[in-house]
């Protein structure tokens, strides 16, 4: 036999046995190869989760990371919770007495999922006392952002003037199915955001709260500064200090500072003693 290498002719000549020679070998090269592709890491299809998983600050560790906690004396801060359907049924009575004063709760993805837990979650986190809202998981690739807006309103994400209901939460972050900014321009993302917001105020008479990471909103809406004089901040930043704000807004309402609350779900900090809150979620 002869092989072939950069253009010169090497005699080669196999062991006994040549045929099963090379079918072993090519066996042994194709597991490793197996191996390799199935290592932890391995980009492809398994490594997208289904869609509806996606939660409130599902990127976050994996592109901002995370640091330490905040101090815990911090003045004026009245702690809060996020939950989706990762957390199921809910121990509202253990987070009440842990602390917890507020709460917000996935309703909707796109125009195509509903958490099946939130009747439990929204109504338990009223029933225990909390001043509770609705958030929308933003799939701006899916559908336009008025379609989403009214999906929103339609399952949850309405409001009352009661002074327990916060008004809904717009969460604009990372796209954990695919392109980081659901391959939009920068434009064309400020434009997604601008109807979903338009439409959710003409649905519910309240400006909605956008949820997002100062690093993404840089990177998807070009630091896009228009939306602050109407739209309370929702920050997510899990470390010792929010950090630094996108444009435009000089102090945010909510903190989301942790990924791994005591007791269940992310953790947040209103930017206020309780009274504040109770004035956000009467308007």
């Amino acid at each position: 036999m002869t092989v072939h290498r950069s253009g010169t002719n090497i005699p080669f000549t196999l062991p006994g046995r040549p045929r099963r020679s090379l079918m072993a070998a090519a066996g042994t090269l194709l597991a490793v190869l197996s191996l390799l592709f199935t290592l932890p890491g391995a980009a492809g299809a398994s490594d997208i989760p289904p869609r509806g998983s996606a939660y409130l600050g599902m990127g976050v560790i994996a592109h901002d990371g995370q640091g330490g906690l905040p101090p815990a004396d911090r003045a004026a801060q009245t702690e809060g919770v996020d939950v989706s359907s990762h957390q199921g049924s809910v121990d509202w009575s253990a987070l009440w007495n842990s602390g917890v004063k507020w709460a917000y709760v996935k309703a909707t993805e796109g125009t195509y999922y509903k958490n099946p837990y939130f009747s439990q979650q929204y109504t338990g986190s009223y029933t225990i006392g909390m001043i509770r809202g609705a958030y929308h998981f933003a799939t701006p690739d899916t559908a336009s952002g008025t379609a989403q807006a009214d999906y929103f309103a339609d399952n949850g994400g309405g409001w009352s003037k009661d002074g327990k209901t916060l008004p809904g939460a717009l969460d604009i972050e990372w796209n954990p199915y695919g392109d980081a900014c659901y391959g939009k321009s920068q434009s064309g993302m400020v434009t997604w955001i601008r109807d979903f917001l338009n439409r959710y105020k003409a649905r519910t008479g309240r400006d909605a709260v956008i949820y997002t990471a100062t690093s993404w909103w840089t990177q998807c809406t070009g630091n896009y500064s228009g939306f602050a004089a109407n739209t309370p901040l929702w920050i997510a930043r899990y470390n010792t200090t929010p950090g630094t704000l996108p444009a435009g807004w000089d102090f945010h309402t909510m903190w989301q500072y942790t990924s791994s609350g005591p007791i269940v779900g992310d953790h947040d900090k209103f930017n206020g003693a309780h009274d504040r809150v109770v004035a956000l979620a009467n308007g």
